[in-house]
């Protein structure tokens, strides 16, 4: 069992940064790929970014050069670095662990809100 908690998300104007993370109880964090997701009032979740085990990564067109994922596997820990942030960035950002159809963890989620 695995569990997720997300930390790190507020209230920003637009073109500013935050940090959100991610720490996972539990001894495979390593072998997981860990994403992050959001959702927005009236919208479907969408993925934002990926990492695998292997550190390689994947982005949503819209966020592509702005955000940067990265993993702590020594920490347990996924982080999600978000720079020049939009408005349309507003959303619940909720964080992802899965290997195949065997392990499916999600967190709580963490508000983020860019004014502008």
């Amino acid at each position: 069992q695995v569990q997720l908690v997300e930390s790190g998300g507020g209230l920003v104007q637009a073109g500013g940064s935050l940090r959100v993370s991610c720490a996972a109880s539990g001894s495979i964090f390593s072998i997981l790929t860990m994403g992050w997701y959001r959702q927005a009032p009236g919208k479907q979740r969408e993925l934002v970014a990926q990492i695998t085990s292997g550190g390689s990564t994947n982005y949503a067109n819209s966020v592509k050069g702005r955000f940067t994922i990265s993993r702590d596997n020594a920490k347990n820990t996924v982080y999600l670095q978000m720079n020049s942030l939009k408005p349309e960035d507003t959303a619940v950002y909720y964080c992802h662990a899965g290997l195949l159809a065997r392990y499916d963890y999600w967190g709580q989620g963490t508000q983020v809100t860019v004014s502008s």
